[in-house]
């Protein structure tokens, strides 16, 4: 919000609502006006220092609505709504300045006003400080009060001011929680609305497509089509270009569904290892090597994950030596790292940033078959999760691919 919005936020009323509910907060009357309960207890803890350092009794942290005040963050008193008329804060709060009065009931602004002629009750002294942001918007007060009148020292003003500061910080952290919550929910949706697009367009055209690819199965099975003859060459190219789609639609599939819908539990990482191995047909027991620990992920995007990576060791091995791939891992209070090392041709450094992005292959002489899309469902994988992958240079030659999976609380 600029600061032009801000200061509209002061005379629209419409708009200072908005405003709120952008920090999080409910301004209807209904519902409580009320931060989340982290921020709620530590604007209980600040007003609580303003009291003791004011001497005073009685603190609330007050948020100005269109029709209401809302005390939230109290300390000597409940947190309670009343009418925008009755405020005292509601007077004076878009001043932007300081408020002290040793005797409400002597300060014309004040005398008439409900929480001082004993209707709601009898405040005497008061002091308040409006809440600004930097975009200028305020928001209400931090206020302290008593039945009793007094003076506050210059010290103890400055102080107040300086709580006031860090009430707003709470304000705004709760903003940006606000902010992403709500991105949080966009996304999800959109993961949702993406997933199932991809899975109804996958639908339509795998149908047509194993279709043909049947076809041509059957023409080659044909014992009037001789191997060699253009005709033959022809089926050949139709069905290596068939297939290659068919695999293109089933890695936009698991691409697209990333995210969508996880649900981690604790699983063993040879166990998933070892499924995989035995999908990929891998017989060789010197291929893979494996060590054990437990990951707190979710487990079907943990097997896409790791058959991902064990394809591309496969696709891209080196020529030069037979292909060894070691799966291992680290566990600690902050989750797990696991490890994939193969001994293939590896990724130049220049171009490990790039092999992540979503269709992007390197087209390297002999490379193997791929839709350049594997790497970057795994990196999604890593990022649903809250982890991440990362790329690095296997000593000796080829690629470790290192994938972190925060803790489970």
């Amino acid at each position: 919000m600029s600061r032009a919005q801000g200061q509209l936020a002061f005379t629209n009323e419409a708009s200072r609502d908005v405003a709120l509910l952008e920090y999080g907060l409910d301004p209807s009357r209904d519902s409580p006006l009320l931060p989340n309960a982290a921020v709620l207890s530590a604007l209980q803890n600040l007003v609580r220092l303003a009291t003791e350092l004011c001497g005073v009794p009685f603190g609330v942290v007050n948020i100005i609505s269109a029709h209401y005040q809302h005390q939230i963050g109290a300390w000597g008193v409940e947190p309670g709504v009343c009418s925008r008329d009755d405020s005292m804060c509601a007077k004076v709060f878009l001043s932007r300045e300081k408020t002290v009065v040793s005797d409400a009931s002597r300060d014309p602004r004040f005398a008439d006003s409900p929480f001082v002629t004993g209707e709601i009750g009898k405040v005497r002294f008061y002091a308040s400080v409006p809440l600004q942001t930097e975009s200028g918007f305020v928001p209400g007060t931090l206020c302290v009060f008593s039945d009793a009148p007094k003076e506050l020292r210059p010290e103890q003003v400055g102080m107040l001011e300086v709580l006031a500061k860090q009430v707003v910080e709470l304000l705004e952290l709760q903003h940006r929680t606000a902010q992403l919550d709500r991105t949080y929910s966009e996304l999800k949706e959109s993961n949702a609305k993406l997933a199932g697009f991809a899975g109804r367009v996958s639908h339509d055209l795998r149908i047509p497509l194993t279709t043909i690819l049947g076809y041509v199965e059957l023409v080659e099975d044909d014992p009037d089509v001789q191997s060699g003859t253009v005709a033959a060459k022809y089926l050949d190219k139709i069905g290596a270009s068939g297939r290659r789609m068919l695999a293109m639609l089933e890695d936009v599939l698991s691409y697209s569904r990333v995210g969508g819908g996880i649900q981690p539990v604790y699983s063993s990482l040879k166990e998933v290892t070892d499924e995989v191995v035995r999908d990929l047909g891998i017989e060789d027991d010197d291929v893979v090597e494996v060590q054990d620990v437990t990951v707190y992920a979710d487990r079907g995007q943990l097997r896409t994950l790791l058959q991902n990576l064990m394809t591309n060791a496969m696709n891209y091995r080196s020529p030069e030596r037979d292909l060894r791939i070691r799966i291992s891992g680290v566990t600690n209070y902050h989750g797990a790292t696991i490890y994939v090392a193969d001994n293939g041709k590896g990724i130049a450094p220049e171009d490990r940033g790039k092999v992540l992005e979503p269709l992007v292959r390197l087209r390297r002489p002999g490379d193997g078959p791929g839709t350049g899309l594997g790497l970057a469902t795994c990196s999604s994988i890593a990022k649903a999760h809250g982890g991440e992958l990362t790329l690095s240079e296997t000593p000796g030659g080829g690629l470790t691919v290192t994938v972190t999976f925060p803790a489970g609380y």
